[in-house]
């Protein structure tokens, strides 16, 4: 059966970055492989998101009204009707309980996206918070009729992740291989300061694979610092193969987002950096729960002590183990699947207990 067409009201620019559309994009993926178009709404999208969304044959709608507002809201909703959406998705921190409350009382389904717990009283249908550190208290005094799907057992990993569902790594006895990631955007040019910081462990043997997002604004900056750096360092741009170079990385350096969750499945040791504040709660969880290295906030970043940590990580093979285990544990691949199939009105908790565990009904 068709399940008709879904809209998402996503943004993606410079100063937010690309996770909010990133990780619909992998429900959107999914809700294509069960046969139904997608078409994304959003008030701002960079250029190279834009071709990506367009790439994956998803349709594309420009809104014009503020971002959060009750405009923006009836907007989506009217585009909703012209496209006799079945269900609508929202993913941003300004899409509050009014603004869920119009596209409810417009007719709709609704799945809201979240990371804060901040645009309560939820009143969607579904409130999908995928970190490591949600939990039902984030959302206490919802509507009667929302469900919450709390964890990374739904975290939203792309199409091209499902080959490494199955995929173990064997550690290396001595880490040779560095990954660095800041993200789509990287406001900030943050990987200047972490390639500095890593050009200063005095390993030779170290090749670093430096991964520059398509929605980065410092690309000549960059390409001048590539021309000044030895050639074990490997610049790649707006990569559309990150399993593989995550799969050949024995530890990664990444701002605390969305790329967290896969390096998790592909068992990634990782150190985190926060570039922003919302970025803090993943990167404090995800060390507690023993799976990644918190490095603090770019703000306070200290390239000699950063430089001491990526060294002695590159030498404990057994600790870059256990974090990756720990990290695998969170995380299996399947989280796309399992919200989509709720969507579906097909309830994977009935198979699936872990889902069980995971899915909050006030």
């Amino acid at each position: 059966m068709n399940p008709g067409t879904l809209v998402i009201r996503a943004d993606a620019s410079v100063a937010m970055g690309t996770g909010h559309v990133m990780r619909c994009l992998a429900l959107a993926q999914e809700w294509q492989d069960s046969g139904g178009e997608v078409t994304f709404a959003a008030a701002e999208l960079t250029p190279a998101m834009a071709r990506r969304l367009q790439n994956e044959g998803m349709g594309i709608a420009s809104l014009h009204s503020d971002r959060g507002s009750a405009d923006d809201a009836h907007e989506l909703a009217a585009l909703a009707h012209q496209s006799r959406a079945t269900w609508v998705v929202v993913d941003g921190y300004q899409f509050n309980s009014a603004y869920q409350r119009i596209i409810k009382d417009a007719g709709f389904r609704l799945l809201l996206i979240d990371d804060t717990g901040q645009c309560g009283p939820y009143c969607a249908d579904f409130v999908l918070n995928q970190n490591v550190y949600a939990n039902e208290d984030m959302y206490f005094g919802r509507d009667s009729v929302t469900k919450v799907l709390l964890g990374p057992h739904y975290a939203l990993l792309r199409r091209e992740f499902s080959a490494w569902r199955s995929w173990s790594r064997n550690s290396a006895a001595v880490a040779r291989h560095l990954l660095v990631t800041m993200g789509g955007s990287d406001p900030d040019n943050f990987t200047i300061p972490v390639i500095g910081a890593v050009q200063a462990v005095d390993m030779e043997v170290l090749e670093i694979t430096v991964v520059i997002g398509g929605s980065n604004i410092h690309r000549e900056s960059l390409r001048g610092l590539e021309s000044r750096c030895p050639k074990r360092i490997r610049w790649q741009i707006n990569v559309h193969n990150m399993p593989e170079l995550m799969a050949g990385a024995d530890l990664a350096i990444s701002a605390a987002g969305t790329t967290c969750y896969e390096l998790a499945l592909l068992q990634v040791p990782m150190v985190l950096v926060t570039l922003a504040e919302n970025q803090v709660p993943t990167a404090r969880a995800l060390a507690n729960a023993s799976a990644a290295i918190d490095a603090g906030c770019f703000h306070n970043f200290d390239p000699q002590h950063f430089g001491s940590l990526v060294r002695t990580l590159i030498s404990h093979c057994e600790f870059r183990h256990s974090l990756a285990e720990n990290a695998r544990r969170l995380v299996d691949g399947l989280g796309a699947h399992r919200v989509c199939q709720f969507l579906l009105g097909d309830d994977p908790t009935r198979s699936d207990p872990m889902s069980r565990l995971q899915v909050g009904v006030s």
